[in-house]
């Protein structure tokens, strides 16, 4: 079985994640055994479907075109994150949102969605595409779960608050259907969770107007300000504290034998030595982290000069 992992923002941190792909093909003696880096998820700025972090910027059509061709060459899907919680019908038109979307269908890519109204347009209008169902939803009661788990989605991602919660997550059924957020930086059980992920729709709408002039009655202003939010100077190793945090023992000596082999790493728009931390972390051998660590940044200083 494979040990499936899911990589953060294939956009922003493409050199790297194409760079740990290619160190997994050519070198997998470094690598932990039997795994795959099986996707990679975020968006392209600034779709106004994109949620769970705000995509700033705008990006051009080769880029676009580009970035799909490297990932699908080698095998990895892209995975949209069309989870903006504040997405109603008035948004399903929006020219960019389907141009990318239109553009990635081929069976291989993937959407993680999280609004009905978005996930039904998606069904329809797109059907090549394989469904996530998000994390966003915020599915911690056990009874609506267990109907998430048994709708046509090709993986659901677990709340983050299952994580290390050993006898349900041991009782429950489709294992082979769930994903595990491996590495939240947010608190466990926070009560800001919901308005953070509204905040951030709503920034992500504006982003989309500043880029291409939306009716501004599709689009509400959000405030220049960020969301109060301390965990997003969190460096990876402060979230090792977490009640949960899976590490890397737990994933190959509990959550492999107990059925489990999709992994999320969080990380979109995270600061680059976070994300290297992090797959180093999860993906490498320990007695080979200090020369792949070397090695990376070697080869990414060099792409960016």
């Amino acid at each position: 079985m494979s040990i499936n992992f899911h990589l953060p923002d294939f956009c922003g941190n493409y050199k790297m994640n194409l760079a740990f792909a290619d160190a997994l093909s050519e070198h997998p003696e470094l690598f932990y055994d039997d795994i795959k880096i099986a996707s990679s998820y975020g968006c392209f700025p600034p779709a106004a479907w994109n949620g769970g972090r705000a995509a700033v910027g705008a990006v051009r059509r080769e880029f676009i075109d580009g970035i799909i061709k490297e990932y699908n060459s080698r095998g990895i899907p892209i995975r949209y994150t069309f989870t903006n919680p504040l997405v109603t019908e008035k948004h399903l038109s929006d020219p960019f949102c389907n141009m990318i979307t239109r553009i990635a269908e081929n069976g291989l890519n993937e959407i993680i969605v999280n609004v009905p109204v978005l996930e039904e347009y998606i069904r329809k209008n797109y059907p090549l595409y394989p469904l996530i169902s998000s994390t966003v939803k915020q599915l911690e009661d056990k009874t609506a779960l267990l109907a998430e788990l048994e709708k046509d989605y090709k993986l659901v991602v677990l709340d983050y608050n299952w994580n290390n919660r050993f006898d349900e997550l041991e009782s429950l059924p489709h294992k082979d259907k769930i994903e595990l957020l491996v590495n939240p930086y947010c608190t466990p059980h926070c009560k800001r969770r919901k308005k953070h992920y509204e905040f951030l729709g709503e920034r992500q709408f504006e982003l989309n107007r500043q880029v291409f002039g939306s009716d501004k009655d599709m689009m509400r202003p959000v405030p220049d300000t960020d969301f109060p939010c301390p965990n997003t100077n969190m460096n990876f190793y402060d979230t090792l504290s977490f009640e949960t945090h899976i590490s890397p023992d737990g994933i190959y000596n509990k959550y492999v034998p107990m059925g489990y082999s999709n992994f999320k790493i969080e990380g979109r728009l995270m600061h680059p030595v976070n994300i290297l931390e992090s797959y180093l972390y999860y993906l490498v051998k320990p007695e080979h982290r200090d020369r792949l660590r070397v090695e990376m940044l070697r080869g990414l200083l060099a792409k960016a000069r």
